[in-house]
């Protein structure tokens, strides 16, 4: 479906599930894991009889509890390869134990070229790794809350998954809380998302074996106690249900529903976040849908198209979860294997928003948008009258930005060497004509205005905080800006203490939301 008009509103509950298949493809785990993790965990709400409002709770954050693990793919992938493969781990191996420890341990510098870079990485890792390791969690949960209180969600779901980590004997993350002290929701999230993985791969038997050897330890033994003893009432028909209508139509408490500005809002909350993946891709969605809209604008299109447009930018991305920060953030060329992963990722953006009504026509045109008329591009091979008129101008405005920011193997091109790009490419006959000139008309009327510089901020500031967003070194940001290492360090401490943070990934949400990412110069990689 590419039709110009969207429903107009959606509901959160459609939102955030439609968010959450592309964190079981993070995790490396069949799409609607996640989903299936919600339905266990609300099934023993209602056996303990939690009221409304804390089974709402409870479903927010069964749906959204590891959404902040991808925030920091770029680190894992640094330091162990494939981040995905990583995240899996925890099915496998649990959260604690020797087994997780050597299967970590084991995936230190997967990534490298050589032996002799791989040694380089474990040394580098001994060093260093371990500080970023051990606050990789406790951000993860932080970023969860984050992205929760962004949304709209309620004081005690954002609390919920903060405390998702924790664990009822206390050795948990950030190890603040324990017992009874850990909030419902995510006590209960933490035993559907395992047992759901459990369940999956040996039935019934290997949920309950799960339950009880994480008794006391990870799991509340209350509540392990309820599952095992209601095991088989509480995973019936996960198999045969159409599980993503059983969520839906699960949720609890007044049905939230969003429109005009809220709609808007709540998709750049989660483009955002999203584009947190990589240093590379900050503010890239944000980027693109302003310039497509721009260009839809220029083109005389209805405003209800604009507007479709405008939300097809934000969320063209989103199957970019479901592809290795590996490939993603990888300085040399690309092998065959890893373009197929590439290819795939506006496939898995249109199989995350299928489902959902309001959010169907916004995939439909986001999975065509790296199509090329001569058909050249991906997923599908799409040419000519195939590809859909907006599907051109995203094309378009996704490739200008593209250009316009920095990649992990070149620098980003100046404003004038993108849109001698974009005309070569109507020339061969790749892309739309009317769309190019559209998009670039957009661009040219881009005019920069002086502005207030956000949390006072100064401009050397502003300099370093955009490097430091891009995954830069305190030594690479010296290099660059031609200062000494320690000017670097003192200048990302004053960046931290007014912007309020500590982590780059939320340095790198704040220069985003802020506009600081939008028209830097190139930045050396």
């Amino acid at each position: 479906m590419t039709g110009a008009e969207d429903r107009g509103h959606v509901r959160l509950a459609e939102l955030v599930a439609a968010l959450s298949l592309g964190i079981d493809l993070g995790f490396g785990q069949p799409m609607e894991h996640v989903l299936r993790q919600c339905l266990i965990a609300l099934r023993i709400a209602e056996q303990i009889g939690l009221d409304e409002e804390t089974r709402a709770d409870v479903y927010y954050t069964a749906l959204l509890v590891n959404v902040g693990c991808h925030s920091d793919a770029h680190e894992q992938a640094k330091w162990f390869g494939d981040d995905i493969a990583l995240k899996a781990d925890k099915y496998a191996y649990g959260l604690h134990g020797v087994k997780s420890a050597v299967a970590g341990m084991r995936r230190i510098g997967s990534g490298a070229d050589n032996v002799i870079h791989r040694f380089r990485v474990g040394l580098e890792f001994a060093v260093s790794g371990f500080r970023d390791l051990n606050g990789m969690i406790d951000h993860h949960s932080a970023m969860a809350r984050r992205l929760g209180e962004d949304l709209g969600l309620t004081k005690s779901a954002c609390a919920a998954l903060e405390a998702s980590y924790e664990q009822w004997d206390g050795k948990g993350w950030p190890g603040e809380l324990k017992g009874e002290d850990v909030p419902i929701a995510a006590r209960l999230s933490a035993i559907g998302e395992f047992t759901e993985v459990a369940y999956r791969i040996g039935g019934v038997p290997a949920a309950t074996e799960l339950a009880r050897k994480q008794r006391g330890k990870q799991f509340d033994p209350n509540l392990v106690d309820i599952f095992c003893a209601n095991a088989e009432l509480l995973l019936a028909g996960l198999d045969t249900a159409e599980t993503w209508d059983a969520v839906i139509d699960a949720e609890p408490a007044l049905t939230v529903v969003l429109s005009g500005e809220r709609f808007d809002e709540a998709l750049i909350a989660i483009a955002d976040f999203i584009d947190l993946k990589s240093p590379y891709s900050l503010g890239h969605a944000r980027a693109v849908a302003d310039l497509a809209s721009g260009a839809g604008a220029q083109l005389a299109m209805s405003d209800g198209e604009v507007t479709t447009l405008r939300r097809a930018g934000l969320v063209h991305g989103f199957g970019r979860l479901g592809v290795s920060n590996s490939i993603w953030d990888k300085a040399g060329p690309l092998g065959a294997g890893e373009w197929e992963r590439v290819r795939m990722f506006p496939y898995l953006t249109e199989r995350m928003l299928r489902q959902s009504p309001a959010l169907a026509p916004l995939g439909a045109i986001a999975v065509q948008h790296r199509e090329r008329l001569d058909g050249s591009g991906y997923p599908h091979g799409l040419s000519g009258g195939a590809i859909s008129r907006p599907a051109r101008i995203l094309g378009a405005a996704d490739a200008y930005r593209a250009m316009r920011e920095p990649r992990p193997y070149r620098g980003a091109l100046s404003a004038d060497a993108a849109a001698s790009e974009l005309r070569a490419d109507v020339k061969e006959g790749r892309l739309d004509a009317e769309a190019v000139e559209a998009v670039l008309g957009a661009a040219g009327h881009r005019m920069a205005k002086r502005r207030e510089r956000p949390a006072g901020l100064t401009a050397r500031e502003i300099d370093v905080l955009r490097l430091l967003a891009r995954g830069l070194t305190n030594k690479d940001i010296a290099a660059c800006l031609v200062i000494s290492r320690k000017t670097v360090a003192n200048h990302v401490e004053h960046i931290y203490t007014k912007i309020g943070t500590s982590t780059r990934v939320a340095a790198g949400l704040f220069a985003t939301q802020h506009g600081l990412l939008a028209d830097e110069e190139s930045v050396p990689v």
